[in-house]
Order: C-alpha cells, then sequence, then structure tokens
C-alpha cells in the first residue's frame, strides 16, 4: 500500500503539471492587474519553484506537521476545504448508504435464486435492470418531487440540503440529552440521498449474488449435501452462500471508495456538502494542491477497502486464509 500511495502522490502531481496554465492564468488576462501583482502572488504561493520543490515541501508537510498545503482559491488550508465540515457527513452517510445497499441486495439475491424463473424472480430481475439504468440524479429529481409536490412537506420539513434554516446552528446535544429535533431534521434530508445512491448499487449487487448462488447450487458439494438429507436452508445458507459471498466482499472492498466519491451529480441536486464537491470545485478552480490531496484520499480509501476485503475473504474462507 505504501509504494503504491507513493506513486499516486507522484502521479497526481504530474497530471497537475499537465494541466495547461495555473491558478493565476486568469489574472493574467485581467488588464487590471499589473504584472508584478501576477509575479508577487506566484511567489507567495509557491508557484515559481522548480516542480520537483513543491511536490518535497507538500510531502514533507504533510508527514511533518501534518499540513496538507493551502488553497489558492480559498485562501484557506487545504484540510478546512476539502475535510472540515464535509468529511465527517461524507463517511456517514456513505456507510449508510453502503449498508442499505449490502442489507437488502443480498437477501434478495439469495432469494431471487432460490426462486428461479418464478414470477417473484422476474420481477427481482426487472427491478434490478431499472435500477441499474436510472441515473443516481434523476432518480433523486424524483424523490424531491415526490417529497414537494406530493407529500407536500417541504414548507414545513425543506427538502434539500442537511437541514432546514432552523436546525443548521443547533448543537447536536442539549447538554448530555440528544437534540431530537436536529437528528430527525438531518435524517429526513439524507434518506433521499441514501435511496438514490444505495438503488443503483444495489441493482449491481443483487444480480450478481443471485448468479453466485445459482453456479454453487449446481455444485457437487451441494447435491452431496442434499443427496444425504441435509435440511435444503442448512445447504443454501452454511454451505452454497458461504462460497458465493466471496465475489460479494471483493465488490465491497472496491466499494470503499464510494463512501467519499461516486456520487457528485447526486450530491448536487440534493444540495449534500461532500467531499467531492468540494474537489469538483477545486478542479474548476485549478487549485492545485486541494486536488492532489484529494486523489491522494480517494486511493487511500480504495486501499483501506481493498485490505478490509482481503481480511474478510481470509475470515469468511479457509482456503484463502491458509494459502
Amino acid at each position: 500500500m505504501i509504494p503504491t500511495l507513493i506513486l499516486v502522490s507522484i502521479i497526481s502531481f504530474g497530471i497537475m503539471q499537465l494541466i495547461p496554465g495555473d491558478y493565476l492564468t486568469k489574472s493574467q488576462l485581467d488588464p487590471t492587474i499589473s504584472r508584478k501583482t501576477i509575479e508577487q502572488q506566484k511567489e507567495n504561493l509557491g508557484l515559481d519553484r522548480p516542480i520537483h520543490i513543491r511536490y518535497w515541501k507538500w510531502v514533507e508537510g504533510i508527514f511533518t506537521r501534518g499540513d496538507f498545503g493551502y488553497s489558492f482559491s480559498h485562501y484557506r488550508p487545504v484540510k478546512n476545504v476539502l475535510f472540515k465540515g464535509r468529511l465527517g457527513y461524507t463517511v456517514f452517510l456513505g456507510l449508510i448508504t453502503l449498508g442499505f445497499t449490502y442489507l437488502f441486495s443480498i437477501p434478495i439475491g439469495i432469494y431471487s435464486a432460490t426462486h428461479q424463473y418464478a414470477p417473484s424472480d422476474h420481477l427481482v430481475t426487472l427491478a434490478s435492470f431499472i435500477g441499474l439504468s436510472i441515473p443516481n440524479f434523476f432518480l433523486a429529481l424524483v424523490l424531491l418531487f415526490f417529497m414537494a409536490a406530493v407529500l407536500n412537506v417541504g414548507a414545513n420539513l425543506g427538502i434539500g440540503g442537511l437541514f432546514t434554516e432552523q436546525y443548521m446552528a443547533a448543537p447536536w446535544f442539549n447538554g448530555f440529552v440528544p437534540n431530537m429535533g436536529k437528528i430527525t431534521n438531518f435524517f429526513w434530508h439524507v434518506w433521499p440521498y441514501v435511496v438514490a445512491v444505495g438503488t443503483a448499487s444495489m441493482a449491481g449487487v443483487v444480480r450478481l449474488m443471485r448468479g453466485q448462488m445459482l453456479e454453487y447450487m449446481n455444485r457437487q458439494f451441494a447435491t452431496t449435501a442434499e443427496a444425504k438429507g441435509v435440511k435444503e436452508s442448512v445447504v443454501i445458507y452454511k454451505h452454497v452462500f458461504r462460497n458465493a459471498i466471496n465475489p460479494i466482499i471483493t465488490g465491497l472492498g472496491y466499494s470503499f471508495r464510494t463512501i467519499v466519491s461516486g456520487s457528485l451529480i447526486t450530491a448536487i441536486v440534493l444540495g449534500i456538502p461532500t467531499v467531492e464537491r468540494a474537489y469538483w470545485t477545486a478542479l474548476n478552480k485549478q487549485d492545485e494542491q486541494v486536488i492532489m490531496v484529494g486523489l491522494t484520499f480517494f486511493a487511500i480509501m480504495l486501499l483501506f477497502g481493498n485490505l478490509f476485503a482481503d481480511f474478510m475473504l481470509a475470515w469468511n474462507d479457509p482456503r484463502i486464509r491458509y494459502d
């Protein structure tokens, strides 16, 4: 993981240098800004230094002072731009979405496989294809319309964002007592995000779970267990499911990246302040240090997801553990 992260950081930094211009390019086209002012800004922002020195200063600051750099466009530390007020909500919503996806999709996939070609199986298949084909942001718009036009709750509970105005500055706790009004308001605002993002992933997991279950239900060990009189539920859940779940676990590790990325347009539509939205804004402004930290952070989440999947696979499958 460590060599991979080093390589990712170098590639991230190198990609930024390939982009034509820099943060001050627009300033150079502005006749009201003098050349001297632009050169002074370049010196202040470190844009006049050689590439390798800027890279080394950036890496050194991260490991020695926990300094991720300085945002050129916001004139604030990168960690405040990218993470403050965003990381907690992003990770929390990502974990809820993953839980929603796998909590429902795995049982549905098992049910679909054990009822192959039944009307319920065809219904699940149809719903899965619909879920795969509908864009997340479009489903989010449909849910917003349903909340505003059908439920008619926009005036009282509000739609979009994380809170209504009255709860934005309210504390989460009144002493040691949770502020149930703010907690309830928060979950009311975020459930469309969880449903919109989770359903698309759920459809893919359902199809994969169904296919894996059908494959292992026809394996020799399953038919032998059935011939010995082992209960069907034991064969399904103890023998078939334990073998079929391995690709799902691998996919779960890869899905760790979706905790912080992969739902940009949906977050914009619903007004959710995620890390990826701040990263997208930095891309538009060529705020290179924010972009570099964002790319590295996304890579870290993916690598830790793969590591988590490796541990889970070893725990679930003795063959992998012994190897």
